[in-house]
């Protein structure tokens, strides 16, 4: 027979002696065991700190057996129930078992028909977290891009992420869209104790509030309209694991006070809930705003921005280290090949296009370019120069500087100001989207509401 490790067990019954009884035979087995006299008392000793089992009696006054099976399942999915019942109400019993209870002990129950039920529950019990942790143990050795680059930047972004990963505090990775903070903070989890667990990460920009919130906290069947069954939110898939929180600058107000509360008191309530869940979650953030200043004109919480932000980590543009372009257009391009091809090569003059353009799109736009040059190349033959886009080709035979009248007019050629590159970037992109802004957004690797206020900051409507 299977050794059953200790387990932390807790028995709930008003009737003081009936649970001395089973706690004292339980503790005899090496279990760790608590006591409740009702169901009030037996989730705060929860939140105090979980358990493995919760045996509970059916009928208590107060919070009775069915609504602390109710409220167990909610907040803590893992713990397995066991409910007793005296025979008169055996069918109440099949019915806390069609809600998640683990079996049910019918009362005059001898011991060793406890110890037998008990040892089967927290077997369950302990498959159930072998499974989720082989599950995150597959997650966590998933492919993962390295980052590339032996520049003095990136030698000292792996550095400082280095000494970041092992600790728990929370990160705030800022940077220009598409220069990797997403692949920065996957670094850092990854190096991390908490690398068995999960990594989940969510777009604060690309969400209505409403879904936004529902998406991080989870929901209750029945809390709003479309809400038919019971959702959890990242916070508790991410329990144990890293949640990154990209564009958070992008966060509406009302979400930033409820995201503050979690993570203040480390417990949540799904949306329509009555349940404090606690979660254990490391926070990495990202935005390519200036949050310091966002805060200055009152877009972002102070006391968020302290919990955010408690480590400030700045990931470098690519047009600070051009000499990181030629790695990463071979890794790029090793990449597109996938190991059943040989991998193109750049001609010289490519390549120094590509080292003279300023990648408003960072590394993302360099992917994205040489994925399509990869296409309009000729079969076997090398990627040149006519097969880069315009505006790269343009960048070599640019002048060092432009006076502001000569850029300040759409068909004055080239463009040079990174904001005018930028622009004509975004308007090339809307171009190839026909003109549907949420594609654009999308290929650009923003959110929609960052896509809206660039447009309406270069005058375009």
């Amino acid at each position: 027979m299977t050794t059953i490790p200790p387990a932390s067990i807790l028995v709930v019954d008003d009737e003081r002696l009936a649970r001395a009884n089973l706690a004292r035979v339980l503790e005899r087995q090496g279990h760790t065991v608590r006591q409740a006299a009702g169901g009030q008392e037996a989730l705060a000793l929860l939140r105090e700190a979980p358990a493995d089992l919760v045996i509970t009696d059916l009928a208590m006054p107060g919070m009775d057996g069915m609504a602390l099976l109710r409220a167990v399942r909610a907040a803590y999915p893992q713990t397995e129930i066991i409910m007793v019942t005296g025979y008169p109400m055996i069918e109440s019993a099949v019915e806390a078992m069609r809600q998640g209870a683990f079996h049910y002990l019918a009362k005059p129950y001898s011991l060793d028909e406890a110890r037998l039920l008990v040892r089967r529950a927290l077997e369950k019990c302990r498959l159930s977290r072998q499974v989720d942790e082989m599950r995150a143990q597959l997650e966590a050795q998933g492919p993962m891009p390295p980052m590339v680059g032996n520049s003095p930047a990136m030698r000292g972004l792996r550095q400082a992420l280095q000494r970041l990963a092992p600790t728990d505090v929370a990160v705030l990775l800022q940077g220009e869209t598409g220069t990797g903070k997403e692949l920065a903070a996957r670094t850092m989890h990854a190096q991390s104790q908490r690398a068995r667990r999960r990594f989940l990460a969510v777009n604060c920009g690309a969400l209505a509030p409403e879904l936004l919130e529902s998406e991080l906290f989870g929901h209750e069947q029945g809390a709003f309209s479309g809400a038919l069954r019971r959702k959890e939110g990242l916070f508790e898939a991410a329990d144990g694991g890293t949640l990154f929180l990209d564009e958070i600058g992008e966060m509406p107000a009302p979400m930033q006070v409820k995201l503050l509360r979690v993570l203040q008191e480390q417990s949540l309530r799904r949306v329509g809930g009555t349940v404090d869940i606690p979660v254990d979650v490391r926070i990495i953030a990202a935005t390519n705003r200036n949050l310091k200043d966002e805060v200055a004109a009152g877009r972002f919480r102070r006391d968020l921005y302290y919990r955010v932000a408690v480590v400030t980590q700045e990931v470098p543009p690519l047009r600070s280290r051009p000499e990181d372009i030629p790695l990463l257009a071979r890794y790029f391009l090793e990449k597109l090949a996938d190991g059943k091809t040989a991998p193109l090569e750049l001609e010289d003059s490519a390549l120094q296009a590509l080292r003279a353009y300023p990648f408003p799109g960072n590394v993302r736009e360099l992917g994205n370019i040489l994925e399509r040059a990869a296409v309009f190349c000729p079969q076997g033959g090398r990627i040149g120069p006519a097969c880069l886009p315009p505006e790269v080709r343009e960048a070599t035979r640019a002048p060092q500087a432009t006076p502001p009248e000569t850029a300040a007019t759409p068909d004055a050629a080239p463009v040079t100001t990174l904001a005018e590159l930028e622009r004509a970037h975004i308007l090339q992109t809307l171009d190839r989207a026909h003109g549907n802004r949420t594609l654009a957004a999308d290929m650009l690797g923003i959110s929609r509401s960052s896509l809206w206020r660039k447009l309406r900051q270069y005058g375009v409507e």
